[in-house]
């Protein structure tokens, strides 16, 4: 797709420095950069790339220099990352399914199916169903019994949803995801065995929610296991039964979530944390990668790390203590030979 300078200034809210009439085919990295290609500058340290890189627009910051690369062309804007998301959004249009129904998917007659959805090769939706406006679900998936699946959301291929569970607008499941598998719910029994204890609860899934591939979201015992709005889960994400992700929040790889947790607003969560059951964390708090969360969190905003987890800035004082550990053992040992030295003299 070519398009010109001003044209993706128009559509990112950017003014143009330099020639508005050149044609841009593709988006790219600034390393690999080439005629045709445009590419973006949101940190000091890729300025040096501009000596060498063969781009034919850049967007850069309101208070980028333009005017000492005169050979260059830019788009200014306000926010280059949020300029960015919407110019990979106007190329990713080409990437959309094409409408239609697949000849080898099984829909329910009961089934309730909007208009403009695109249904891929080997789907299968249940009994009633429902499938609102613009949705796109990709081969091989399948959509339980009284489902629910929100306006322009888009299901890739292989992901599962259970029955009754309640997909948002505009989410995006990526592949092989499932949604509403049971809840780890067991009961011991005097035998030493395990009774299973029905799942009869849903999940919900509210809208503008991303959830990546290989994620698993389990139904509640009773109730709901809620994603609340604008919630982004990376890939291989496990959240538990009853669990509740507040609005905003972002859940990096192989993070897992025990039951019945209370996840605040706008938290960031690191890779492979890990959070048990029945706590409440506070709105806006960030766990970094391997955190490992045992009490709750009562204060807004605050920042934790390491297992089990204490607060960032008490773990890297605490950190500069351990990593000199040995040194101060040897250092100890040497002030209690001296001591004894002292002592035997006395």
């Amino acid at each position: 797709m070519q398009i010109t300078v001003q044209k993706i200034a128009d559509s990112i809210g950017g003014k143009v420095i330099g020639n508005a009439g050149a044609f841009i085919d593709r988006p790219s990295k600034i390393e690999e950069a080439e005629p045709g290609s445009i590419t973006f500058i949101a940190s000091e340290k890729y300025i040096s790339f501009l000596n060498t890189s063969k781009a034919s627009a850049y967007i850069v910051d309101k208070n980028f220099d333009c005017p000492s690369y005169p050979d260059k062309n830019f788009i200014q804007v306000e926010h280059v990352y949020g300029a960015i998301a919407q110019l990979l959004a106007i190329y990713n249009k080409n990437n959309q399914p094409s409408i239609g129904i697949a000849k080898s998917a099984i829909i329910a007659a009961s089934a309730k199916i909007g208009k403009n959805v695109s249904i891929g090769e080997n789907v299968v939706i249940a009994d009633n169903a429902v499938i609102e406006d613009n949705v796109s679900i990709l081969a091989n998936s399948f959509v339980g019994a009284s489902a629910n699946i929100g306006t322009d959301s888009i299901i890739y291929s292989g992901v599962q949803i259970y029955h009754k569970c309640i997909i948002g607008k505009k989410c995006i499941i990526h592949a092989n995801a499932v949604i509403g598998s049971d809840g780890f719910g067991f009961a011991p029994q005097k035998d030493g065995s395990y009774a299973k204890i029905p799942q009869v609860g849903i999940t919900h899934i509210e809208d503008d929610v991303e959830i990546g591939a290989g994620c698993t979201i389990d139904r509640a015992t009773m109730g709901e296991t809620i994603l609340r709005k604008g919630v982004k889960l990376d890939n291989l994400v496990h959240i538990a039964h009853n669990v509740d992700i507040g609005e905003n929040t972002v859940i990096a790889a192989q993070v897992g979530i025990a039951g019945s947790t209370k996840i605040g607003k706008n938290c960031m969560i690191g890779g492979q944390s890990g959070i048990v059951g029945h706590l409440n964390i506070a709105d806006e708090t960030v766990f970094q990668a391997k955190s490992g969360m045992t009490k709750s969190v009562k204060e807004k905003g605050t920042k934790w790390y390491g297992y089990p987890a204490i607060e960032y800035s008490n773990y890297l004082r605490s950190f500069a203590i351990f990593k000199n550990l040995q040194k101060y053992v040897l250092r100890i040992k040497s002030l209690e030979e001296k001591i004894k030295n002292i002592e035997r003299q006395d």
